[in-house]
């Protein structure tokens, strides 16, 4: 990955203008998906790393939704964050300058992409997306590409009909993990929540939030089954506010897209479970979902 920033390296000693010396803190925002201390946690080496490779204080906000993270972006108070691919595009829908596309998780096929995967209590007797109907469905939030834009637009196309006419109820639980916490419980027929599709179901497949769930113990996996997967979605990309000085958005992308490297420990934590690397990526990769976005009306 040291090839990947030379470029940048290059272009910022040639910007010339502000420099991080002139930075005096730095904000990151983490996207909702599981409880705020669990968030703080899993990003906490992250945060000690950019703080000591920017000098400055560097502070990790976890707003109750995705929204916090996408105000933060647009109103400047927040420097960075990974974001989910329909996140993105409503900053870049709002404000094209905003952000600046750097990075996404590279899953250890090489792939750059992930799943919406539908599930249900293994006891339910549901095993299929039509067993479902009738049964309430929880999405995460409106904001997330797998807990809700993709797979709403699928499942509608699979049916035929209206998702609150195909399900008892539709209900948005607020996160990937309240989702799976609540189907689990009983509390919820069936929903949605993002993984890589990868390795075992058992263990939460490779990374995705059912995997943060049954690292946390608070799934068992053998409790809930898979009964419908999305087509393959772009995974969502790390960004940086554009208007930081050059040199900073440069450290804190090499930093990042060292650290399988460098501390793969953190990097599971970042990555949400096991990853192959944070590779270069950029705004094309989102058309289909910046696409997606405006036919949503969101």
């Amino acid at each position: 990955m040291k090839s990947l920033i030379a470029a940048l390296a290059a272009s910022t000693a040639l910007s010339g203008a502000v420099s991080a010396q002139e930075l005096t803190a730095f904000n990151i925002g983490i996207l909702g998906g599981e409880n705020a201390q669990d968030r703080m946690t899993s990003n906490e080496c992250y945060r000690a790393a950019i703080e000591a490779e920017l000098g400055v204080p560097v502070k990790v906000f976890t707003p109750a939704d995705y929204d916090g993270v996408i105000q933060g972006l647009l109103g400047g108070t927040l420097d960075m964050a990974w974001l989910g691919a329909s996140a993105y595009a409503k900053i870049y829908l709002t404000d094209p300058e905003a952000v600046e596309v750097r990075l996404t998780k590279q899953n250890g096929d090489g792939s750059t992409g992930y799943y919406s995967i539908g599930f249900a209590r293994t006891d339910s007797g549901i095993t299929t997306l039509e067993e479902a109907k009738g049964k309430t469905f929880a999405f995460a939030e409106p904001n997330s590409t797998s807990g809700y834009l993709i797979p709403a637009v699928e499942m509608m196309e699979e049916v035929g009909m209206p998702l609150e006419e195909f399900f008892s109820e539709v209900k948005f639980s607020g996160g990937h993990e309240q989702s799976i916490v609540a189907v689990a419980n009983g509390d919820t027929g069936a929903g949605v929540a993002w993984s890589d599709g990868l390795g075992n179901w058992e263990d939460g497949y490779n990374s995705g939030a059912f995997r943060k769930a049954a690292d946390a113990g608070l799934v068992d996996m053998n409790d809930i089954v898979e009964i419908w997967r999305s087509s393959l979605i772009p995974e969502g990309p790390m960004v940086v506010r554009k208007a930081l000085p050059a040199d900073v958005k440069d450290k804190v992308t090499q930093l990042t897209a060292d650290l399988h490297e460098t501390d793969k420990e953190c990097a599971y934590g970042v990555a949400a479970g096991e990853a192959k690397d944070f590779v270069p990526v950029t705004h094309e990769a989102f058309n289909t979902i910046v696409e997606a976005r405006k036919l949503s009306g969101q």
